[in-house]
């Protein structure tokens, strides 16, 4: 899942400090951007599971043009940080999904071409996550 991030730019004497919107409470700093951006990166996975060994739901990332215009956020620069969630949302669990031959034919041709995707259910659940940030 694509997460927002807001950066509050440091200089010698401050450090980074990385906010994630769609995240309560998770936020980071480094003492440099590339440290500040690992950072993010690992206080958004221990974020992420700490809620789910809670039975919390895992937040949807919203668009960045969604917090962009936020007033609290004015001066910072946005990035992206991209995290797998898959392993955040449960154990897998079997399903029946009936789709048309050529809806099927199709998928399975991007999952061959497109190194992104690893099966069909990957596929559908990056479209499934697409569709949920919305």
């Amino acid at each position: 899942m694509l997460y927002p991030i807001a950066i509050e730019l440091g200089d010698e004497t401050h450090a980074f400090c990385v906010t994630v919107p769609d995240i309560a409470g998770c936020f980071s700093a480094g003492d440099t951007l590339d440290e500040a951006m690992l950072n993010v990166r690992e206080a958004i996975e221990g974020h992420l599971s700490v809620l789910a060994d809670d039975g919390e739901d895992i937040p949807v990332a919203s668009s960045l043009e969604a917090h962009r215009q936020n007033p609290d956020f004015e001066g910072y620069v946005w990035a992206i940080v991209d995290i797998d969630i898959s392993r955040f949302m449960g154990k897998s669990e079997k399903i029946n999904v009936t789709l048309p031959s050529r809806l099927i034919h199709l998928i399975d041709n991007k999952v061959t071409n497109d190194s992104r995707y690893k099966s069909r259910s990957g596929f559908l659940a990056a479209g499934a996550e697409l569709l949920l940030r919305g």
